[in-house]
């Protein structure tokens, strides 16, 4: 595992400064190489994060895990927790990990010094053992792990769109194939002068 510092720095990349977040993010990450026995941040698709909130928590799990959205092994399941679930796909077990309730109070203990609440936490989030910042319990997935994942190189089209679906997220309904957004799952509606919106064509 490379050590906190390297992982913030990282995770301080993708913002304007580095956050408590960020760091509560990286510990999480190296509390769950050791909880797995896994090497991290990994090389491969072994592990897989279930993050339960976005935002600059993620970016400190993803530097510390190597798991990221863009590598299909890292998931944002809103909750609007600070918690992550992680799945080992080879050892088949997973463990949820949080904050302890109580860690913002305890982290004024391990920076006296800090000049207020937020630097408390961002030097105190750093100096913590384990067992005084993060809680942790080994779940079983409800998520059907090998449908999430999806078969490489899966290609359809919509029977009712024509966009191409990928990753097998497409619906049979009534012998059609249909995307998520034909079969009524749609995250938008479609604005009634929609055709209005096409980009010109070129005029010579």
């Amino acid at each position: 595992m490379r050590p906190l510092n390297e992982l913030l720095r990282d995770s301080a990349t993708h913002h304007r400064r580095l956050c408590p977040r960020q760091v509560l993010g990286a510990r999480v990450g190296m509390f769950a190489a050791s909880l797995l026995t896994l090497d991290l941040p990994q090389p491969d698709k072994r592990l897989l994060a279930f993050v339960e909130t976005d935002g600059c928590f993620v970016d400190g799990v993803s530097a510390a895990t190597g798991c990221y959205v863009g590598r299909r092994t890292l998931r944002v399941e809103d909750f609007g927790k600070t918690a992550v679930t992680f799945f080992d796909t080879r050892a088949e077990r997973a463990v949820r990990i949080a904050p302890r309730l109580d860690a913002r109070e305890l982290a004024r203990e391990y920076a006296p010094k800090a000049k207020n609440r937020w630097e408390a936490q961002l030097l105190g989030y750093q100096l913590m053992p384990n067992e005084d910042l993060l809680d942790f319990k080994w779940v079983t997935m409800r998520i059907n792990i090998p449908a999430l994942i999806g078969q490489a190189g899966a290609r359809v089209n919509c029977d009712s769109c024509g966009e191409e679906i990928i990753n097998q997220r497409e619906v049979l309904w009534e012998s059609k194939i249909l995307c998520r957004a034909c079969a009524g799952q749609a995250y938008y509606i479609e604005a009634e002068h929609a055709s209005t919106l096409r980009f010109p064509r070129e005029t010579r």
